[in-house]
């Protein structure tokens, strides 16, 4: 057994004599080859594993991924098959979709947080024969879908609890798939070897679903050069290098993740650590942290919610000086960290805040070493963008798609500003069309959507321009980005006043109490809202001043909560109307949702996006009832519980009138 185990290792040796692979570096594997010449003994993932960090060094994850590769061909994986991955972020889901790289097929990773039925979709779509499942919850979903999709041949699982009774005629554990392709070594490492000899830069390297905003999901085709290329920029514009570390915690089905974690972490040798799980990320991340970090701005804003019910509850000392010093580093930390002038005085104020509140603050935070960090996804509310600046994090924004490989533009270094995307990243080229909708080309502009020509055509024209769907522009000086809103989002109210929505949701998330808002008036002569509040930050809110509550339903019908609300929104309201090109989006009226919204109910996206159409469309009796002057509705809808069932809640719902402030441009007029 030890001599052929120290045989197959021999025969990994294939890896180090393709030089012309390593030289190239034309595909994921010959980037893994590179870098186990390069950086073998260098730790490539982490792991924590019943509370215990694993390393795997450059060396020993590819002996680990080659073993799976070799398991894939054992079981009959060929050229052009598709291999769905679903799970958590874990060192062996991604190997399994190197692995697939390495026998010419296909990964599909998939949101493990979504429901059979979303499942069901993409697994047809993609004609998956391969599906490599986390644990048993996802291979439940897997065998529920079964009987509507027949082209499933293996399902590979890594987590063995629970599997033991299930039907394994063609079903194995991922580990002895692995030990299978070591024991076979020597039958299939010739045509392993081959099929990786033949992937090229124009291979495709992964297929990512979108979000599903508008309509269902699409397959986005990425090829090799669109992911190496666009890792090779992005990572020399930032100075990324094989000493970074990234905490790999987002979603594995999101094209962030993806680039962050193979394309740039195979292109720079850097280290990928994946926490232990979604409930002890916070912890994880104070004990790896990173110096590079990407986070969607819920990520952020709910972080700063945690900070602000933490103060609320300290003692007045440490509460006088956090505000203190938070004033200070608002006023200069952002000067301080782009390398302006500051006055010794400013400075000292500042050193000292950095000793006693932002240093333990973003020690808490798990952000004391973080060189580089990012958020996108969505836009970022300029107040939230600033608080952490303002700590002294070199928090930047950048503006990308799954169809660009990410990047479309980032924020040079001391040019960073919460009101903007930055610059055109490199290589890449932009240009706004007289509509103003935002257009893009680069060598990251995906190859195809899968079966969809008709999408293909309409979205990426035959220059390789390809429409984005944001309304935006380029600000004079300084050429950097500017995104108003989606195309479609962005509107006229009845007398002509521009309507850009996401510009006054941000405003009004940066308020730890809402967690959610979702702004009307598009062809309407005023603008409504309806608003989620965060129930952690409102029930610490409620427990303080002494309030009882049972449930969301009635905390969020209370009339003290709806009063604080009101006040935010006539907060954001004073802010909204200084802008004279969009004082119109004014809040007038709005309602607390007697629920959250939730993907699971189809609300929102699995990237936490509102899906306006399904929103109108489902409580379009509350949008009316915003609108016709009544003071409360009833209303029943429709919920899906975490078991799957489904159930009805109902509600009486108060509308409250919130104070408009006179709009700027009058005066202008």
């Amino acid at each position: 057994m030890a001599e052929g185990r120290r045989a197959y290792r021999r025969g990994e040796g294939i890896l180090f004599d393709a030089k012309a692979a390593v030289d190239s570096a034309h595909s994921i594997p010959a980037l893994l080859a590179r870098n186990v010449a390069r950086y073998g003994g260098l730790p490539a993932y982490r792991e924590k594993e019943f509370g215990i960090w694993q390393s795997w060094t450059w060396t020993q994850a590819a002996e680990e991924i080659r073993a799976m590769a070799l398991g894939f061909l054992s079981i009959g994986v060929e050229r052009g098959d598709h291999v769905a991955i679903i799970g958590r972020n874990r060192p062996a889901h991604y190997w399994a979709m190197v692995a697939a790289q390495m026998c010419g097929a296909i990964p599909v990773p998939l949101y493990q947080d979504a429901v059979a039925e979303e499942m069901a979709y993409v697994l047809e779509h993609c004609g998956a024969r391969f599906v490599v499942c986390g644990d048993q919850e996802q291979v439940d979903k897997v065998v529920e879908v079964e009987d509507r999709i027949h082209h499933i041949q293996h399902v590979m699982y890594f987590d063995k609890r629970g599997m033991r009774k299930y039907d394994h005629s063609r079903m194995n554990a991922l580990g002895d798939v692995q030990a299978e392709g070591r024991a076979g070594h020597y039958r299939y490492e010739q045509e392993l070897d081959a099929r990786i000899a033949e992937l090229t830069y124009d291979s495709t390297c992964v297929m990512l679903y979108t979000s599903g905003t508008t309509g269902k999901p699409k397959g986005v085709v990425l090829s090799n050069r669109n992911i190496i290329e666009t890792a090779k920029a992005s990572s020399e514009f930032d100075r990324l290098n094989h000493n970074d570390e990234v905490l790999a915690y987002l979603p594995m089905a999101w094209v962030g993740d993806f680039i962050f974690s193979i394309g740039q972490a195979y292109w720079t040798g850097f280290t990928v650590n994946c926490p232990e799980s979604a409930a002890t990320m916070m912890t994880d991340l104070r004990e790896i942290g990173p110096t590079y970090f990407f986070a969607p701005p819920r990520v952020f804003e709910g972080q700063l919610t945690s900070v602000m019910i933490r103060m609320e509850d300290a003692g007045r000392f440490k509460k006088w000086l956090f505000d203190r010093y938070m004033a200070v580093a608002r006023r200069v930390g952002p000067r301080i960290l782009d390398g302006e002038a500051v006055g010794l005085g400013e400075r000292l104020s500042y050193f000292l805040g950095d000793l006693l509140v932002y240093g333990p603050l973003k020690n808490t935070l798990g952000y004391s070493r973080i060189r580089v960090g990012y958020t996108a996804g969505e836009a970022i509310g300029p107040e939230i963008f600033d608080f952490y600046r303002s700590l002294g994090i070199n928090l930047k924004q950048l503006y990308g798609q799954t169809e660009a490989s990410v990047f479309i533009t980032q924020q040079p270094d001391g040019q960073v500003r919460s009101d903007t995307v930055g610059v055109p990243s490199p290589g890449v080229e932009v240009r706004i069309a007289e509509s103003g909708e935002v257009f893009y080309r680069s060598p990251g502009t995906f190859v195809e959507y899968y079966k969809n020509p008709e999408s293909t055509a309409s979205t990426k024209d035959p220059e390789g321009w390809v429409a984005t769907g944001d309304a935006g522009f380029f600000e004079e000086g300084t050429g950097h980005l500017r995104i108003i809103d989606r195309a479609k989002d962005v509107g006229k109210m009845a007398d002509g006043r521009l309507f850009a929505p996401k510009y006054v949701e941000n405003k009004l998330k940066f308020y730890p109490n809402i967690l959610e808002a979702v702004v009307f008036g598009s062809g309407r002569d005023r603008c409504t809202a309806f608003i989620n509040i965060d129930l952690t930050a409102v029930g610490n809110w409620a427990e303080r001043n002494n309030i009882a509550y049972a449930s969301y339903q009635e905390l969020a019908g209370h009339p003290k909560v709806y009063e604080m609300i009101r006040n935010h929104i006539d907060e954001v309201n004073a802010s909204v109307a200084q802008d004279p090109m969009l004082s119109g989006c004014q809040i007038h009226r709005f309602l607390i949702l007697h629920k959250e919204l939730d993907a699971d109910d189809g609300e929102m996206t699995r990237t936490r996006k509102v899906r306006r159409n399904v929103i109108e469309e489902k409580f379009g009796d509350l949008i009316a009832a915003l609108y016709d002057g009544r003071d409360s509705i009833y209303t029943e809808t429709e919920v899906t519980y975490e078991d799957g069932r489904k159930g009805k809640i109902k509600a009486t719902l108060n509308i409250a009138d919130a104070r408009v402030i006179a709009e700027q441009r009058m005066a202008a007029e």
